[in-house]
């Protein structure tokens, strides 16, 4: 069952899944897994129907079709499926695959396996979404989803846009951008909350930067801002304000 051993391994990479993310999905342990990719056993079949259900394949296609070599029309087909009515689909990152997108943020493969969904506001432009963790851009709350629209050229962004940022350092974080009008080469990310400091990148490590369109949040997980606390935030952003433009002048 040497092919089935080697799609379940294809599969997992597609994907951008370490070894113990792929077998957590299986309900299996991390060693069975690999002895799986490594042939020194044979997936159950029960394990070959949750890998089916999870990539919309069938049993003969694990079994009998090494992908590897057939991905052209494999993924030919996810695309067919996600383009039916003409829809926008967004790409979603969860915070789970933010390391496999580090990796594979430029390969076709590794986007069309991301699961997707559509708004229908927005329509035409290049989107993708992503999950954030932590209370530096609150209001905005942790979980929330951002939809971004792909930033191609830094010159047409507007200073203190939202944005998703993908750099080789800092990975995938939510700022505000600043751009430094004597260095072109620097950009200073801002949180939203003042408790965070701003911090400065060098443009060279930014790989994308995905404008903010959409926030999705639960509604249970809302946050806001009592008056004393506002009024904290305001006098805050304020010397921010006066000490960033100090460093720019």
């Amino acid at each position: 069952m040497s092919i089935a051993n080697q799609n379940m391994k294809y599969l997992r990479k597609l994907r951008g899944w370490t070894q113990e993310e792929f077998a957590q999905k299986l309900r299996i342990k991390r060693s069975l897994l690999g002895a799986y990719e490594e042939e020194r056993a044979d997936p159950r079949i029960d394990v070959l129907e949750v890998v089916c259900n999870i990539f919309k394949l069938t049993l003969d296609d694990i079994l009998r079709k090494d992908l590897s070599e057939t991905k052209g029309s494999y993924l030919a087909k996810r695309r067919a499926m996600k383009l039916v009515g003409g829809r926008t689909d967004i790409p979603f990152v969860p915070v789970k695959a933010a390391a496999g997108y580090l990796a594979g943020y430029a390969d076709p493969e590794f986007i069309d396996e991301l699961n997707t969904f559509t708004l229908p506001m927005l329509t035409g432009g290049n989107y993708r979404a992503f999950e954030i963790i932590g209370d530096s851009m609150l209001p905005t709350p942790s979980g929330s989803v951002i939809v971004g629209e792909k930033v191609n050229d830094l010159e047409n962004l507007k200073n203190n846009a939202a944005c998703i940022v993908i750099s080789r350092n800092e990975g995938i974080v939510y700022k505000r951008i600043q751009k430094n009008g004597r260095q072109k080469n620097k950009l200073t990310l801002v949180s939203d909350n003042p408790s965070y400091h701003p911090y400065t990148v060098n443009a060279e490590e930014v790989v994308e930067m995905w404008e903010a369109q959409m926030i999705i949040s639960k509604a249970s997980t809302q946050q806001s801002w009592d008056m004393g606390k506002l009024a904290s935030v305001v006098n805050d952003l304020q010397e921010q304000v006066v000490s960033l433009k100090k460093k720019m002048n």
